[in-house]
């Protein structure tokens, strides 16, 4: 009984994230009207959930026995790096995790590894796409974080991704352990002699991050397929696969549009409420599921300026990006933000 009400209630979700449920999507919106086509939507005119192939196994949590260690604040970069990326064919078992790599670059976009100021190395970025998308959908967003001065990994996950020979939404349910496999395979090039990641990547600065079902998964790292080695997270249109958040405190920076017809806006405020560390909501007023992510209008402007800077803050322990949040995530007439960073 277990096994189905897992299965329930991931199905529910599926529900949820494809514009079919009363009271969280507005079921005569178009999927087209909300956002470009492979930004974590259904196909337009998609009649209900696929139906699932399989009941999906829930994995065990992959995360490690020991926390993070002490972060010592650091100045993030003050340069914007061109960026450089490289395709991982990573797996967890027979679970295939394609996963795009950008970083900054030296030199022109598409160069060697850049080298940061004083020589330290990068903080990683784990970003997670929504249903029918890819990491490359979400390439002008993670280019922009990689411009900053992060290496960011974003995993094609099997069953929900736009290109999946068999899609399988209900499997939502097993990527928040994918998403912690796919950091350990990253930081395995870290110890690889020759790799150009080699010795590069901070393992003691990693972050999660991700946009409607992928927003989920970032949930999901934190409380029941908690991975410790997460020292925050941005969870964008996104909720709870259920569960309780534990593990070593993590601050959450959470972004919803107040009018999100796909993953109601309630459901993002009911979210952020049970997170028991520091935490912020900027609300995209009047904002629907993704354009702000897409548009460089006031909206996207606000949205990935306060992103970068509260991975500068909480990732590199950046007081100076920190104290700016506020002033940039709150624009009239355009966002509202609450925080207890």
């Amino acid at each position: 009984m277990r096994r189905l009400g897992r299965w329930t209630g991931a199905l529910a979700l599926v529900l949820v994230l494809t514009g079919c449920t009363p009271g969280l999507a507005d079921p005569a919106g178009s999927v087209a009207d909300i956002a470009p086509s492979g930004t974590g939507l259904p196909s337009p005119g998609a009649d209900g959930a696929p139906t699932p192939t399989a009941e999906p196994t829930v994995a065990p949590a992959a995360s490690p026995a020991t926390e993070a260690p002490l972060l010592v604040p650091e100045q993030a970069p003050t340069k914007t790096f061109a960026v450089g990326s490289r395709e991982l064919d990573l797996s967890r078992g027979s679970r295939p995790l394609r996963t795009v790599v950008w970083y900054p670059a030296a030199g022109t976009a598409g160069g060697p590894l850049a080298t940061a100021e004083k020589g330290q190395p990068f903080p990683l970025v784990l970003f997670s796409h929504g249903l029918t998308a890819t990491p490359e959908v979400y390439q002008r967003l993670t280019t922009r974080i990689a411009a900053a001065g992060f290496i960011v990994a974003a995993p094609a996950y099997p069953y929900t991704n736009g290109a999946a020979t068999t899609y399988n939404p209900a499997d939502l349910v097993n990527q928040p352990a994918d998403a912690s496999a796919v950091i350990t395979g990253v930081l395995a090039l870290n110890e690889r002699s020759g790799d150009g990641l080699a010795g590069r990547i901070d393992a003691s600065r990693i972050g999660a991050a991700g946009h409607s079902a992928g927003g989920y998964t970032t949930v999901g790292m934190l409380t029941g397929a908690r991975d410790s080695r997460l020292r925050a997270a941005i969870v964008i249109a996104g909720g709870s696969l259920g569960g309780s958040f534990t593990g070593p405190p993590a601050p959450v920076l959470f972004i919803h549009g107040e009018k999100d017809p796909i993953v109601g806006y309630s459901v993002g405020v009911s979210t952020y409420g049970m997170v028991p560390w520091p935490k912020a909501l900027l609300t995209v007023t009047k904002g629907d599921h993704s354009s702000y992510l897409f548009t460089t209008g006031p909206a996207g402007t606000a949205v990935s300026t306060a992103m970068l800077d509260f991975l500068r803050w909480s990732l590199y322990g950046d007081a100076g990006a920190g104290s700016r949040l506020s002033n940039e995530a709150a624009v009239a007439g355009v966002t509202t933000y609450e925080t207890s960073l």
